[in-house]
């Protein structure tokens, strides 16, 4: 499915460029406007993204979430900072569908997996976005891209499936914000490596060819259950409607 993407600092809707804060794009339309036009054209579910939450915990927009999904029209993940369980229950109660896990997947893997036990892979969305080094590991920097970690997807990704993960959101850092096109080759190898996960594509697309590279050739299925589109909306490169049309016809 298309899951159009809204990234919120300040109430605002905003892109930033390969995770950077110091490279922030602010849009004109409001978050509201745009998940009504979102759910208007039929997307699946609507992503929203706290990174004033992700960068400072003291400036969470729990009351502008909650608004937000609890007149939502349509299902919404939503992630940003989430640090606690208090912060999953928060959103879950906010009116959350799934909630996007991140820098604590990487940090405290055990808890992590805990939730997934107790509250279902269902619930939870991880986000396990990637910096591809020289040797082709797939690195995961946490806390909003800001600190790296060391440790690389695999590691953190099998015991997750133990505990029943499905879903996975992953970006190929070097991809997001540049409209340069999906690292398929990634979600590639990913689906085939992990195929109970249902994985969800972000970062990079910039046209509908780029849609059409992540539905899978003749013969061979999607490697992505859902891609999340950000700046190629907000900046008009296509419209939620073509993008949906283009998944489902090609």
């Amino acid at each position: 499915m298309i899951i159009p993407a809204i990234d919120l600092i300040d109430g605002q809707t905003v892109r930033l460029y390969q995770g950077s804060y110091d490279q922030t794009t602010h849009y004109t339309q409001t978050p509201f406007e745009l998940r009504d036009r979102y759910a208007a054209a039929g997307a699946g579910v609507l992503h929203l993204v706290d990174l004033s939450g992700a960068k400072d915990a003291s400036q969470r927009q729990t009351a502008l979430l909650r608004e937000l999904m609890q007149q939502s029209p349509l299902p919404v993940q939503v992630g940003g900072g989430v640090r606690s369980e208090a912060d999953l229950v928060t959103l879950l109660e906010a009116g959350a569908s799934r909630v996007v896990i991140g820098s604590l997947a990487i940090r405290q893997s055990a808890l992590v997996q805990q939730w997934l036990k107790q509250y279902g892979g269902e619930r939870i969305v991880l986000a396990l976005d990637v910096s591809i080094n020289e040797r082709g590991e797939k690195t995961l920097p946490s806390h909003g891209w800001i600190e790296a970690s060391g440790i690389v997807l695999e590691q953190v990704l099998d015991g997750m499936l133990d505990a029943g993960a499905r879903h996975v959101l992953c970006t190929d850092i070097s991809r997001d914000g540049t409209l340069q096109g999906p690292n398929v080759g990634l979600y590639q190898e990913l689906a085939a490596k992990y195929p109970s996960i249902a994985w969800q594509a972000s970062g990079g697309v910039g046209n509908l060819d780029h849609i059409r590279s992540l539905r899978g050739q003749a013969g061979r299925p999607s490697p992505v259950a859902g891609v999340i589109l950000g700046r190629a909306l907000l900046e008009g490169k296509f419209s939620i409607e073509e993008a949906i049309a283009c998944w489902q016809n090609g």
